[in-house]
Order: structure tokens, then sequence, then C-alpha cells
């Protein structure tokens, strides 16, 4: 059974960090394009980061470039992200997603980030 487990969310400052985390379990976790994905109170969904299935290469959305890191372990089957100078506008739920596009799309069930002012 697939699963995507995501921890680390929470209420932190503005300018705070906090770092995401997403147990994945029942697949072959090197093998997929991951996904961190937001979607904000009364907002559609926002794509956050992506990273490749070998983990070289990284993407972000130009709203947290700068500010927020993807990261894997392969040997672990975990994703990250690692984001640091939050903003008030970075409030959202944080779901992590494997295969965005794909056929075998999968969402885990999310973390809350709350941004304080």
């Amino acid at each position: 059974e697939v699963q995507l487990v995501e921890s680390g969310g929470g209420l932190v400052q503005t300018a705070g960090s906090l770092r995401l985390s997403c147990a994945a379990s029942g697949f072959t976790f090197s093998s997929y394009w991951m996904y961190w994905v937001r979607q904000a109170p009364g907002k559609g969904l926002e794509w956050v980061s992506a990273i490749n299935s070998g983990g070289g290469s990284t993407y972000y959305a130009d709203s947290v470039k700068g500010r927020f890191t993807i990261s894997q372990d392969n040997a672990k089957n975990m994703l990250y992200l690692q984001m640091n100078s939050l903003k008030p506008e970075d409030t959202a739920l944080y779901y992590c997603v494997r295969g965005i596009g794909k056929r075998d799309n999968y969402w885990g069930q999310g973390t809350q980030v709350t941004v304080s002012s």
C-alpha cells in the first residue's frame, strides 16, 4: 500500500524556519519525481517545489525560490522541505505528492504551516 505521511508543520513567526518531512512507503521511492504542493486558506493548489527521481535536479516556484530547499534521502525513503525566512503568505496546508501528471499520482494527507505576522 502506497503511503505518504507528512510531518513537521506548525505555528512559526515571520522570518522563522520549519522543516517538513514526508515518509514514503509502499513503492520504489527513488524511481519517482516528488513534489511539495500547498493550498492556502480559500485558495487553489500551488506547486511549491519538485525533485527529480535521481535527486540531482530541483525546481522551485518563484514565490519560494531562495527560501525553500527540497531534498530527499533515498536510503530512508524520506522527502524534505526546509523552509526559511517564512512569510505570512506561506501559511497553507502542505502536501507531499508523488508523480504529478502521472497515472499513479498520489497525495499525502498534508501538514499545516501557519506563519504569524
